[in-house]
């Protein structure tokens, strides 16, 4: 496992004055003093513009309405080298509507997030059940504090229970003490006293209680009540001190104001102890169940006060099975009934205290650390290596940009679980229903050419191979497929092993002859290079009637990997003559491609004319894809900086920028491979302002969820693929083409990875470890 060496909470923190302020501050003090080796600091929030003298743990202040503040610290964290980001989530302490601004960073992140959720809503809106479940995607694991709460994140928020721990609100460790000497210290000696600590703001209940105050008065004469807190700032900006006046006219008027003390001010850790150390009697007299975590209710039990409180969540799982006293919602006449009793009956308090005492020891800050820190390890990936790739050059105009630490990538061990679930003796599904293969849809050339692709593209990668018996079932589908008749390639195939047509689509058969010629040259069994190149070479001829741009680019990629001869040259020249044709002819001054609209595999134009311009040494033919892409590259980069693209609402709409949705994965993986060609056509004199590595990265962190969702697409330890984003959802559906996009772009980033001269040794893996390797580019626009 890998030590766990740096931490940073992102949260509120002192002199702030807020729970989740106090929560991070103990939060991370008492993480950082269980183990010494631990180096823990804070990220900020500062609301409205405020700003604060904090301590020295803080060393990043963020204003929550400021989006480059987020990005800026997510590329901070990112070059610190931190293993962990642990997210205090509140609503209201995050910019943008319910917060959405902390996706922003979390989304740039590049090491692994454990979220605490300090409120958990059972009827969220539409914008906050979006932010809570993009959070709980982007999270590695998800802290609650009660049980209630992690029932309701699995039921209405769709969350794994693998991903949830139950930890509880932290308390300080005190000695088990009676009032007395705090009562002194306090000038409230000689009271029966009542406390309610907090914020004050009208869901609080505290109407309730002063209403229960003549009845208690009745039988303990000598009872106050102590509202101790400052109004909430929101409620002061809005109305000033209205509500706390008329709290205090409420008992003026039942003539108890002699007997409820309002302390208005914002007290720190010791002096609230010695206030609770002072009560005999706590109060949460909350208006409404939806309260998922109180820390004033966790630090008046921790302390061995007998409590009484409304049944609101947090309070209903604490205090069950007789460890403090729950009253009805609003009920003023039970809460002065319980109240009076405790008052009038010290060995009924002094049980429930001492009960209260004994059960929370286990919620004693170093204990609450140390399972934070379980969590901590548990996320962490079992081995890291690092790649640095310092940028060799500045970008210049194409929206691209140069990378940063922010763009920093892990990659993780490549696990094919869900593409063998997708495959049986026939081969590779085209559909699944979720994870579950959809045999209604049967099978495509397509797709099992694909396969052969990734096969081979996995042995060139020196990843673990697929099994030879799966490959020759590819190798014997697109054999299969092959109809003598017209030289062309079926495409559809039923479930009952049918031919659905005679001919399939001219790009199908292009992707089928870029799969065999790779076939030939990659593939490390000889008698299936010998099948693959005879094949090309009989489904060879028919390309030059072809009409389809992507149909000649497939073809011009199948014929860079297997050279065959004359004719073969003069295809290639033929083709790639078509495509600059395409390019010159469509081209303007904003539009710099090969059509007047954009469709699917786009990259694939622009690679194709890379690596049949390197192969014929055509600069003109060179120079023209790595244009084109790189006005892709820019058309693909949202303004945000990610990857974002070129949607299937996108088709059709002539001279017009894309559209962002639906989203499909094969676009990152052809963006990722023609970066990876011009990259190597940089090597070789070309493009040299440009480092292509930093739109291959981008395009792969849109599989791990830096997209226009927020939303990770793969399920890294089956190396399962979500078929693609929606404008409000990902599709959950993953199906052949998804998972063989994803294996294929991250066998390519892995090998980039093993190319770059600052990792010469990793090695191929064999094992199911999750290995995770970093890319680190330096800058960023």
């Amino acid at each position: 496992m890998t030590e766990l060496r740096r931490i940073a909470f992102i949260g509120n923190a002192p002199p702030r004055q807020c729970g989740i302020a106090t929560f991070t501050s103990h939060l991370q003090r008492a993480v950082a003093a269980r183990r010494d080796t631990i180096d823990a600091t804070i990220v900020a929030m500062n609301d409205r513009g405020a700003t604060y003298r904090y301590p020295p743990e803080v060393f990043i202040q963020i204003n929550d309405q400021d989006i480059q503040d987020y990005v800026r610290a997510a590329r901070i964290l990112n070059a610190g080298d931190y293993d962990i980001v642990c997210l205090q989530h509140e609503f209201g302490i995050f910019g943008g509507e319910a917060g959405s601004h902390i996706l922003e960073l979390l989304t740039r992140l590049t090491m692994p997030v454990v979220t605490t959720l300090h409120t958990v809503l059972e009827k969220p809106s539409p914008a906050q059940r979006t932010i809570i479940e993009k959070i709980i995607a982007l999270s590695a694991s998800v802290v609650v504090m009660a049980d209630m709460a992690r029932d309701l994140l699995m039921r209405v928020y769709g969350a794994a229970s693998s991903k949830i721990r139950v930890i509880a609100h932290g308390i300080p460790e005190f000695d088990f003490v009676e009032p007395d000497h705090a009562k002194a210290k306090l000038n409230l000696a000689g009271k029966s006293v009542i406390l309610t600590f907090g914020l004050l703001n009208p869901n609080k209940g505290i109407e309730a209680m002063i209403d229960a105050m003549p009845a208690i008065v009745q039988r303990k004469a000598d009872a106050v009540y102590v509202v101790l807190g400052a109004t909430h700032p929101n409620l002061v900006r809005a109305e000033g001190e209205s509500y706390r006046e008329s709290l205090q006219a409420r008992a003026a008027k039942l003539g108890v104001q002699d007997n409820v003390i309002f302390l208005n001010q914002f007290v720190d850790e010791a002096l609230l102890l010695d206030y609770i150390s002072a009560c005999d009697a706590y109060v949460t007299p909350y208006c409404n169940e939806a309260q998922m975590t109180s820390g004033t209710l966790s630090y008046s039990f921790g302390l061995g006060k007998a409590v009484v409180s409304t049944p609101y969540w947090h309070a209903l799982e604490l205090l069950a099975d007789d460890y403090g006293v729950l009253v009805p919602f609003g009920d003023s006449g039970a809460m002065a009934r319980a109240l009076g009793d405790l008052l009038t009956n010290d060995d009924k308090r002094m049980a429930l205290r001492q009960r209260a005492y004994a059960k929370s020891r286990d919620m004693v800050w170093p204990e609450a650390a140390s399972r934070y820190i379980a969590a901590f390890e548990a996320a962490l990936p079992p081995r890291l290596n690092i790649v640095a790739l310092a940028p060799r050059r500045q970008g210049t105009g194409t929206g691209a940009g140069t990378g940063t630490g922010s763009d920093a990538l892990m990659l993780p061990d490549l696990h094919k679980s869900h593409f063998f679930a997708m495959c049986d003796d026939t081969g590779l599904f085209q559909h699944a229903i979720h994870a579950i293969p959809d045999r209604s849809h049967g099978y495509c050339v397509d797709d099992n050419a694909r396969a052969l692709l990734l096969a081979c593209v996995l042995g060139t990668a020196r990843e673990e191979m697929l099994h030879d018996t799966l490959t020759t079932r590819f190798a014997a589908f697109v054999q299969h497929a092959f109809n003598p008749d017209n030289q062309r390639f079926r495409n559809f195939m039923s479930f009952d092993r049918r031919w659905l047509e005679d001919c399939g689509s001219e790009d199908s058969h292009g992707r089928t002859l870029w799969a065999l010629g790779t076939c030939a040259k990659d593939d490390a069994n000889a008698a299936r290079r010998q099948w693959a190149a005879s094949l090309f070479a009989k489904a060879l001829g028919v390309t030059e009637k072809f009409t389809s741009p992507r149909a000649w680019a497939f073809t011009l990629l199948g014929l860079d990997a297997h050279c065959v001869g004359p004719e073969a040259d003069r295809l290639r020249t033929v083709l790639g003559e078509r495509l600059l044709s395409l390019l010159v002819a469509n081209e303007r001054e904003d539009w710099v491609w090969f059509e007047n609209t954009l469709a699917y595999d786009n990259a694939r134009l622009p690679q194709a004319l890379i690596v049949t311009g390197m192969r014929t040494k055509s600069a003109v033919l060179t120079q023209a894809g790595l244009r084109s892409l790189r006005w892709l590259a820019a058309m693909q980069t949202a303004p945000e900086g990610h990857f974002r693209p070129v949607g299937s609402q996108s088709f059709g709409r002539a001279f017009a920028p894309p559209l962002a949705f639906d989203q499909q994965p094969l676009e990152a993986t052809a963006t990722i491979s023609a970066c990876l060609a011009a990259e190597r056509a940089t090597a070789n004199g070309f493009a040299a302002d440009f480092d292509w590595r930093i739109p291959a990265l981008r395009a792969f962190q849109w599989f791990t969820g830096s997209n226009d969702l927020a939303i990770p697409l793969v399920d890294l330890p089956t190396g399962r693929c979500r078929d693609g984003l929606h404008p409000d959802r990902a599709n959950e559906n993953c199906g052949g083409e998804s998972v063989v996009s994803f294996l294929m772009s991250l066998a390519e980033m892995r090998q980039l990875a093993r190319e770059s001269g600052d990792f010469p040794g990793l090695a191929p893996v064999k094992t199911a470890e999750t290995n995770v390797h970093r890319l680190l580019p330096a800058t960023r626009n």
